[in-house]
C-alpha cells in the first residue's frame, strides 16, 4: 500500500523561521551586552586610577610610589628606586621591577586600603590586569617624545601629568572605550592606541586604521 508523505506546509516552516530568527536576536543581543560591560570595566580602570592618586595625596600629601616617607604612612612597604619626593612617578607603565615608582605605585595604594590585590610585588596577581587579561599601568607624561608611550601624527607625545596605560583591548573595544572617555579619534586627544607590543614614542592609530579583533595598548593622559 503506497503512502502519502506529508511535508511542512508554509505555516510551520514560517513559525521555525521566526524562532531561528528570535534565537539569533538573542545570541547578538547577548554578546553586546557583553561586549558593553567589558567596554564599561575598561572605562572604569581610566577613571579609578586618577582617583587612587588624588586620595593618597590628600591623606598623605604625596604620590603612591613616589611617597618618600611611605614607610610611615603604610606598612610593610618594599624599598623603592628612583628620586622619592619629586612629585613624578618615575619608570614605565610596564615595568617589572621595585626599581621603579611606577612598580611600586600598586603596592602604596593597596597598603593605603585604596584598591583590593596583592601587595606582594613577587607574586604573579601583583600586577593589576583590565577586562580583556591585559596589564594596567601608570607612568608619569613627559614632553620628551622619544621617552613617551605614543606619540600623535604630529609628533607630539601625549598629554598629561600622568599617563595611565592598559593592554591587549581589542580594536573595536578601543573604539568605544575613546568615545566613553574622549573624542573618539583614537589617534589624538587625551586618549590614543598602539598596537599591542609597540615600541616607545609610536605614532596612535588612526580610528579609520584599526583592527576591529586586533589588540592595541591604549593610553590616556589625566
Amino acid at each position: 500500500m503506497k503512502r502519502n508523505q506529508a511535508g511542512f506546509t508554509l505555516i510551520e516552516i514560517a513559525v521555525v523561521l521566526v524562532i531561528i530568527g528570535l534565537l539569533l536576536g538573542g545570541v547578538m543581543k547577548g554578546q553586546e551586552l557583553i561586549n558593553s560591560a567589558k567596554v564599561k570595566n575598561l572605562a572604569t580602570d581610566f577613571r579609578n586610577i586618577p582617583v587612587f592618586i588624588y586620595t593618597y595625596q590628600d591623606k598623605f600629601r604625596a604620590l603612591p610610589g613616589d611617597d618618600a616617607s611611605a614607610t610611615t604612612h603604610v606598612s610593610g612597604v618594599s624599598a623603592s628606586g628612583g628620586t622619592l619626593g619629586n612629585g613624578i612617578i618615575e619608570g614605565k607603565w610596564n615595568d617589572t621591577t621595585t626599581a621603579s615608582e611606577a612598580f611600586v605605585f600598586w603596592q602604596h595604594v593597596r597598603l593605603a586600603g585604596l584598591l583590593s590585590g596583592s601587595t606582594d610585588t613577587t607574586a604573579s596577581s601583583y600586577i593589576p590586569t583590565n577586562a580583556t587579561n591585559g596589564k594596567v599601568g601608570i607612568q608619569s607624561g613627559t614632553a620628551t617624545v622619544a621617552n613617551a608611550v605614543i606619540k600623535d601624527p604630529s609628533g607630539v607625545a601625549i598629554r598629561g601629568t600622568h599617563v595611565i596605560c592598559s593592554d591587549n583591548i581589542a580594536g573595536k573595544f578601543v573604539k568605544q572605550l575613546d568615545i566613553t572617555l574622549d573624542d573618539g579619534n583614537t589617534a589624538g586627544g587625551m586618549m590614543m592606541a598602539v598596537p599591542a607590543g609597540s615600541a616607545l614614542s609610536t605614532t596612535a592609530t588612526a580610528t579609520s586604521a584599526m583592527d576591529d579583533s586586533a589588540p592595541y595598548l591604549v593610553c590616556m593622559g589625566v
